[in-house]
């Protein structure tokens, strides 16, 4: 469990050195990784390109090209990532039936748990476990949030005149 949670905060680095916000996912079946990535929301210019929407899509097209029932696959994944998933990862992870989530430290902004529990909205429920490596996971946060993000949209904010 560890080993695929310090892949994840590897892949997270990665995306702190692209200017990214830093979480990374590998997605796990028994004990060998099958989809892993980070998130690259500034490099594609595309809101929805969290690490675990671009592992769900690297499994869809590996099940596409091998001809495997993506909806059977999903059941048996295990997803370590360093961040609680958002309420939209949430959401997509738990329609697609994965079996369990592993994360690391809380996401009091966005997190498909903390926030708004989604599984209050879906049939399935995967199990969910968290505090794994959890400093790690929110030292890589503290450390881009503290420098501004150079990618973000100007503020819509009036400000005063003075």
């Amino acid at each position: 469990m560890v080993d695929f949670m310090k892949r994840a905060l590897e892949l997270a680095s990665e995306a702190l050195a692209a200017q990214e916000v830093p979480v990374g996912c590998v997605f796990v079946i028994e004990s060998d990784i099958i989809a892993e990535s980070r998130n690259s929301v500034n490099a594609t210019h595309n809101p929805t390109r969290h690490a675990e929407i671009n592992c769900i899509d690297y499994v869809i097209e590996y099940c596409k090209v091998n001809n495997i029932d993506y909806r059977l696959y999903f059941k048996n994944v295990t997803v370590y990532v360093t961040v609680e998933p958002c309420i939209m990862c949430a959401a997509a992870l738990s329609n697609l039936g994965v079996k369990e989530v592993v994360y690391g430290c809380a996401n009091d902004r966005f997190g498909g748990k903390t926030v708004l529990d989604i599984s209050n909205f879906y049939e399935h429920n995967y199990n969910l476990i968290g505090n794994l490596m959890a400093t790690e996971a929110m030292a890589l946060l503290k450390q881009f949030y503290k420098g501004a993000n150079p990618n973000a949209p100007e503020s819509k904010v009036k400000k005063e005149k003075g």
